[in-house]
């Protein structure tokens, strides 16, 4: 990423997330990376060992919290030395759910029944 891109990028991460996600930048990258990871959700492939669609890319790296990877596929992490996906392609189920929109239903645990 350009030193421009990514100073477009911080503006608008700062002013108006939604410019840069209607951007033709954003929609270009982003048609990169489905076509990367072949239309796949890649937490289902990994996670739960099946194929479904995916319909949105996500930012490993918060948006908000690393404006400056905000088009970058790659990223490396300095905790293990790695270069790793900054964005993946995931399916609306996998992306709520990294997100905490969709929380687990707690179930009430059973209890041993009691007999008078």
């Amino acid at each position: 990423m350009t030193r421009k891109e990514k100073e477009w990028a911080k503006s608008c991460v700062d002013t108006d997330v939604h410019l840069f996600y209607n951007s033709q930048t954003w929609l270009n990258k982003r048609a990169e990376i489905l076509a990367l990871d072949k239309y796949e959700c890649q937490l289902c492939r990994v996670k739960y060992h099946r194929f479904r669609p995916a319909t949105t890319v996500h930012h490993v790296n918060h948006l908000k919290a690393r404006p400056d990877l905000a088009l970058e596929t790659w990223y490396h992490d300095p905790a293990t030395h790695e270069d790793k996906r900054n964005l993946i392609s995931l399916c609306h189920d996998c992306h709520e759910e990294v997100h905490g929109y969709r929380m687990k239903e707690e179930k009430e645990q059973l209890t041993e029944e009691r007999w008078d």
